[in-house]
């Protein structure tokens, strides 16, 4: 949990250990946050090569990236979710369908991105 008073180089050096933390968790405990780091890994190298300027590349990668953002997010809440209650709810299971419905359209965000700058 973050500290407030800390400022300067002290803030910003436990903002890097917990955002650490935040990644390495997901990757522990998400299959779907490993299975998209996997395809950052397939399709940054094909992005860099494929392309014809690095504004080009760069797009692609942000894309990918934007995939990894929303995953995040969307662990975030489940795991919010299910540490406030395992019994079913309504709301609950909205809340998580939203979230899984938020990484769905950044994945079509993605491959719509992929598409036009491959295409153009």
């Amino acid at each position: 949990m973050a500290k407030t008073g800390n400022k300067g180089f002290k803030r910003l050096t436990n903002a890097t250990v917990y955002s650490y933390k935040g990644i390495k968790s997901a990757y522990l405990h998400e299959e779907a946050f490993r299975q998209e780091i996997l395809l950052l890994c397939i399709l940054t190298p094909i992005a860099l090569y494929f392309t014809e300027t690095l504004s080009q590349a760069i797009i692609l990668i942000c894309s990918l990236l934007f995939v990894l953002i929303v995953e995040l997010l969307n662990s975030a809440i489940e795991a919010v979710v299910d540490r406030i209650s395992d019994e079913q709810h309504e709301l609950s299971g909205r809340a998580k369908d939203m979230g899984s419905a938020a990484v769905s359209l950044s994945l079509l965000i993605c491959v719509g991105v992929w598409i036009a700058v491959l295409i153009d």
